[in-house]
């Protein structure tokens, strides 16, 4: 037989332990191939499909994540594949095969699974790419859609690019092989171990770290989020890996010493054998935890985005569209017969029309040390818009107070105290305004501007005092359907002359661009996700057959002494959902605490979303530990 015909015997008689690896490097080159079949489209590379350069950039910065995510993932698989056969490595160098000879052997079976991995990835990739192209031009909103070709520059890019990288792999794991003599090489899976000891003074640096990261996550801010995000990362990281090394061991050595749970049927055998199995799992188990947070946080984070840019997108811009006249009766922009006039005849219904006197004023800012710009408008046209709005209560304001109307929400600018004392100047009137304090979301299109809200008298004595062309006129208008009314927006946009257009503000194309921008940032994001999902599940799938002989002599021992398959079924059910499910719960609070984070930066409510993302998650780590499972039992049963 020759060393190619042995290469693929092994792989052929060791399938169950390389499907999950020849999986997964399938999974990674069909999706590399995926996105290079979109970066090198003759459609897209000669400039032919609007809107595809937009995410040009963007696929291939993921197609160098994919490649440094499957060198370092195929890398690993490999490195856990030859520890799992160090007993036959053993018995080949005992039958007089040297050295050289072995790796040469494992050169030839990595060859073959990289061979496969690479047809069946570009194969799957070429059945799928035309679903992406789909995808994407329905995303991309294209009046011409990607069509489906055959790209052979991807293929080429493909095929070369990921059998150089699983070679270069290759030529790392080698050097592995061949070190250990014969007896180690047959007795690796015979050495006693040593019973796992753990240290109370990592185990309070363990508490201490997390419930510091935690703390800083609680109190983190639009303003301290830069500043703050690296020691939490830091402190959660530190904090977890000892959380698995030596809390994880603390717990179950309690378990041992609790005698009502440890002596009730099959938990004397679960936790003790849980108490080495955790310790010798115990990075790959830190690993994964950190991955599934990092899934679960990256998943979060596109999908809330997608999902509250319309609202955020409402917040900045409550009517669809709104027009400032400088000077009252005036109208330089546009005349309102004509607006009614264009609504009219594209069948627009109007949902409600504000028209608001406002007065520009310069006022010093103690925070920025320097004049800045705002509006005054009277109490009454405030309340009347806010009756309108979600979330936006009345306001009550005493004569000679103000109050400060910041234009973004959340904790953007929190200077501004109940009692400050403003000076400011309309036109040439001087003014001194008392605040009653501050309140942060807008109620119209001024982009940026700030408000300062005026007692109805008061308001009317400073607009009596000043000449009409220090005053302003806001007219917003808010239209019914109005995602589907760019092209009526853009009409009333070309009336209004080149240099006025600057008091005219919209929220239509900026919400066309911005579901375009964050349909395509979910779609990726998913994609990316997924292969770390598929990353984190086989690391473990991995494990777990690394140990597949020491479990099936165990097993063997078990069913002699009069075990029943159904309380072995029970064991390993709770073993392999212990290894499963803890990682995943671990990262399931840290993802809580990095969705607090985002809630506080994003100025929204993201558990509704977060907690979608938790449970599709979750029921993907189901599905991959009932399959695992299965897989795991019907081997280990296989030996009678």
């Amino acid at each position: 037989m020759t060393f190619r015909r042995l290469a693929l015997k092994n792989v052929q008689g060791n399938w169950h332990q390389y499907i999950a690896y020849f999986l997964s490097s399938t999974f990674s080159v069909m999706i590399f191939f995926v996105f290079a079949a979109f970066i090198y489209h003759p459609g897209v590379v000669n400039g032919h499909i609007d809107a595809a350069s937009k995410i040009r950039s963007g696929l291939v910065d993921c197609e160098y994540l994919i490649i440094i995510f499957s060198f370092f993932f195929v890398l690993y698989s490999n490195s856990a594949f030859l520890k799992s056969r160090k007993k036959e490595f053993g018995l080949l160098s005992l039958f007089g095969m040297t050295h050289r000879q072995i790796r040469r052997l494992v050169f030839y079976e990595n060859t073959v699974i990289a061979l496969a991995a690479i047809i069946a990835g570009i194969a799957f990739g070429t059945l799928f790419s035309k679903l992406f192209f789909m995808a994407l031009s329905e995303l991309l909103d294209v009046t011409n859609p990607i069509p489906f070709a055959i790209v052979t520059k991807a293929i080429i890019i493909t095929a070369a690019g990921f059998f150089v990288l699983f070679q270069v792999i290759t030529l790392f794991t080698l050097s592995r092989v061949g070190r250990s003599q014969i007896i180690d090489l047959l007795k690796a899976a015979r050495k006693p171990k040593k019973v796992p000891v753990f240290s109370p003074w990592l185990i309070a640096l363990s508490i201490v770290c997390l419930l510091a990261g935690y703390g800083l996550a609680l109190i983190t801010t639009r303003l301290t989020f830069i500043l703050l995000t690296l020691p939490i990362l830091f402190l959660v990281v530190v904090g977890t890996y000892f959380l698995f090394t030596q809390s994880s061991i603390a717990l179950f050595r309690k378990l041992q010493k609790t005698h009502a749970l440890y002596y009730k049927r099959t938990n004397m055998l679960t936790v003790s054998q849980m108490v080495f199995k955790l310790k010798d799992n115990a990075r790959v188990l830190f690993m994964v935890s950190i991955l599934s947070a990092v899934i679960l946080t990256a998943s979060g984070t596109f999908y809330i985005y997608y999902q509250s840019g319309q609202q955020q997108l409402l917040d900045y811009f409550p009517q669809t569209f709104s027009i400032e006249e400088e000077g009252l009766n005036k109208h330089d922009l546009i005349q309102p017969n004509k607006v009614k006039e264009i609504l009219n005849n594209d069948g627009v219904s109007v949902n409600y029309q504000l028209e608001m006197v406002n007065i520009p004023i310069t006022y010093h800012n103690g925070q920025l040390n320097e004049d800045s710009e705002a509006v005054l408008i009277a109490q009454r046209d405030y309340n009347s818009q806010a009756a309108r709005m979600k979330g936006i209560e009345p306001i009550n304001v005493n004569e000679g107070h103000a109050m400060y109307i910041y234009p973004f929400s959340g904790d953007f600018n929190e200077s501004i105290q109940e009692g400050d004392v403003i000076s400011a100047s309309a036109g040439d009137l001087p003014l001194s305004l008392k605040l009653e304090g501050q309140r942060n979301k807008t109620i119209v299109n001024l982009i940026g501007m700030e408000l300062f809200v005026l007692n109805d008298a008061q308001f009317d004595q400073v607009a009596a005092k000043l000449p009409d062309h220090d005053k302003s006129v806001y007219y917003g208008y808010e239209l019914n359907d109005w995602e589907s009314l760019n092209a009526t927006v853009k009409k009333i946009h070309d009336q209004i002359p080149q240099k006025l257009r600057g008091g005219f503000h919209e929220r239509v194309s900026q919400y066309l661009d911005g579901k375009q921008l964050s349909a395509l940032t979910l779609f990726i994001g998913i994609f990316i996700s997924f292969l770390f999902f598929i990353a984190s599940g086989s690391m473990i799938y991995f494990k777990l057959f690394t140990e597949l002989q020491e479990d099936q002599a165990q097993y063997k021992s078990l069913r002699r002494i009069g075990m029943t398959i159904k309380e072995l079924r029970k064991i390993t059910s709770l073993q392999i959902g212990i290894i499963f499910f803890v990682p995943f719960a671990v990262g399931v609070i840290h993802a809580s605490f990095a969705y607090v984070i985002l809630g506080n930066v994003m100025a929204v409510s993201v558990w509704q979303y977060g907690m979608v993302v938790i449970g599709i998650v979750f029921l993907m780590q189901l599905i991959y530990f009932l399959l695992t499972r299965r897989a795991y039992m019907n081997k280990i049963t296989s030996i009678q």
